[in-house]
């Protein structure tokens, strides 16, 4: 528990047998439970995780793969279903730095905001990124903030904390299963008027292997524009003010 706050983080993980006991002996033990959630691994992730020692942690496995936004979203109901009061998502593969978890839960936890983002570029290690990945998150970030009018700067940071609240006003079942998922999600909190911000975190690059491809990208911004034309209703509804010159590019590209 922090500042009263019940805390679950969410451990999304596909083929993380080796790294998936290193995530999870490092969340802080302000958090109350730990949903790992197996997409379907094929080398004994799930097996690994049973074979943990925490009491804290709850396995949700797919019987097939369905990607990380699926994986996601499961863990939220499961935590939803449990009555969290904030859901944080940790990655399985060891590249989120634990000591971050707090300042991402904070600002949530006190009900400063509905939605937190870690944010790699603003920490002092932010030239730890590759510089692909660095130019590609800032390409997306940009195209994220013209759909959604929303400040944020690392859209692609799967490092967050949401609060119990939001979670209920999302549609979670039209959520991206696959990578754009993050994406994917600030089009839909945008549309409803839901507070996001970020926070400085440490980006962790060592062993781990990235699933991410380049032509990837190119997937992430048809997504974006997807979720912009989706939610249409949404921000008419909510009074935004959103750009009528995006809603008539939009509109032309349809």
């Amino acid at each position: 528990m922090l500042f009263s706050a019940r805390i679950a983080v969410i451990v999304p993980c596909y083929r993380e047998a080796r790294l998936i006991g290193r995530t999870v002996s490092g969340i802080p033990d302000f958090v109350e439970r730990i949903i790992v959630v197996d997409d379907a691994s094929t080398d004994g992730t799930a097996e690994v995780v049973r074979a943990l020692e925490d009491p804290r942690v709850e396995l949700v496995s797919h019987a097939e793969n369905r990607g990380v936004g699926a994986a996601i979203v499961s863990g939220y109901r499961a935590g939803l279903e449990a009555g969290f009061d904030v859901l944080a998502v940790m990655a399985g593969d060891a590249q989120m730095d634990p000591s971050d978890l707090e300042r991402i839960v904070t600002p949530v936890a006190l009900g400063h905001a509905s939605y937190v983002k870690g944010n790699r570029f603003q920490h002092a290690r932010a030239v730890d990124m590759p510089v692909q990945r660095r130019f590609a998150g800032r390409v997306l970030s940009l195209a994220t903030r013209l759909a959604t009018g929303l400040a944020v700067d690392d859209c692609q940071c799967g490092y967050t904390a949401i609060s119990r609240a939001a979670l209920q006003a999302l549609p979670l079942s039209d959520l991206w299963p696959r990578f754009g998922y993050p994406n994917d999600l600030l089009g839909m909190l945008a549309a409803r008027g839901l507070t996001v911000c970020e926070v400085p975190v440490r980006p962790v690059y060592a062993d781990e292997q990235s699933g991410v491809r380049p032509w990837h990208a190119l997937s992430i911004l048809g997504l974006i524009a997807r979720r912009y034309v989706r939610e249409r209703g949404a921000r008419q509804a909510l009074g935004s003010g959103a750009d009528r010159a995006l809603d008539d590019l939009f509109s032309e590209a349809e």
